[in-house]
């Protein structure tokens, strides 16, 4: 392999973990405002299963392959750039790419890595706090004394928000499948959990918060969970729907939410503008950031593949058993025991 190539997972064609394939590619170019990445991990997120099946298609001007955050070191820098300086250890959210053992970011995106934290455990963030952020913090004007009731409280996006909850003087209720999981969300900082195996998700939500419901929902869930969140949520409440798991389409009282001042809100990441995600990274900066490096911060639970079983990872993550975040580890970052 050149100086100039470098190991990367591309979609062969949409389908199947088995449509991801380990290719040799040309690094990609440094542009403006950007940096350059080495990656030592990369985050596997929804996103990247949704783009392999065909179904999420990267901007125009993004790099066709799946990853959407990575951290490692700053290997170059874009004219303009003078934020950063190559051999920062970094975390980043990308507009695409990070599957790869390069990749390049605007500037904005990248975020320094807290103290303490290994690349791996650094790649699991910047997705879903990017997320959390943008929806629930900046869009749903989460408030300290706040409850919120969190879907998927063992996964990423439901772990981001527990924490990010904690950080910001919110209480979270994590929605969850197993003890195990419980006990998880529990550890990320979740005052109380709800098995929706055995238990009602609003009745149970309703008596926790003294019949009063939940005043923010994240819900990654959709389909018949949305009569769930209506029915658990409080006057004047917020549903911020981050993903459709289980369905895209929902049967909806709009006089229960009316009755109650409901508003129900949906967003993806990727399509926002380079100034909007800088702004969500500046906020994760000042609000957020410097918490992570406290003693005691929990931080997420992280299983680790080599880049090149990025099809194992996929199946692993489409098992819906793990607990927190699957990242995918480069030679890199196995050298540098990530």
């Amino acid at each position: 392999m050149t100086l100039t190539d470098m190991h990367a997972i591309a979609i062969a064609r949409p389908g199947g973990p088995e449509a991801l394939e380990l290719q040799r590619l040309p690094r990609p170019a440094c542009r403006d405002g950007e940096v350059l990445i080495r990656v030592a991990a990369a985050g596997v997120n929804g996103p990247d299963l949704a783009q392999r099946r065909g179904h999420y298609d990267p901007p125009p001007d993004a790099s066709p392959l799946p990853g959407l955050e990575v951290a490692g070191e700053i290997a170059a820098l874009g004219t303009g750039v003078t934020t950063w300086q190559v051999g920062d250890r970094v975390m980043a959210l990308t507009n695409g790419g990070g599957y790869a053992e390069y990749a390049a970011v605007p500037a904005g995106q990248v975020l320094p890595i807290p103290d303490g934290w290994s690349f791996a455990e650094a790649a699991a963030l910047p997705e879903t706090w990017f997320t959390v952020t943008q929806t629930l913090v900046m869009r749903a004007g989460l408030e300290p004394g706040m409850t919120v009731l969190v879907h998927g409280a063992s996964g990423g996006i439901g772990g981001a928000a527990i924490q990010i909850s904690a950080i910001l003087g919110a209480r979270a209720i994590g929605v969850v499948s197993s003890p195990d999981k419980a006990d998880y969300a529990a550890r990320l900082g979740a005052f109380a959990t709800i098995d929706h195996t055995g238990e009602d998700i609003a009745t149970r939500a309703l008596a926790l918060t003294d019949g009063k419901g939940v005043d923010r929902v994240v819900d990654i869930i959709g389909g018949k969970m949305a009569e769930q969140n209506i029915a658990a949520s409080a006057r004047g409440g917020h549903i911020v729907q981050v993903s459709t798991l289980d369905g895209s389409t929902a049967s909806l009282s709009l006089r229960a939410i009316m009755a109650k001042q409901l508003t129900l809100s949906g967003s993806t990441l990727r399509p926002q503008t380079s100034a909007t995600k800088a702004a969500i990274a500046d906020r994760i900066r000042t609000d957020l950031l410097p918490a992570l490096s406290r003693p005691g911060f929990i931080r997420p639970s992280v299983a680790r593949f080599p880049l090149a079983e990025a099809a194992e990872a996929h199946r692993a993550m489409e098992a819906r058993r793990h607990m927190g975040k699957i990242v995918l580890i480069t030679s890199f970052g196995a050298d540098t025991s990530s």
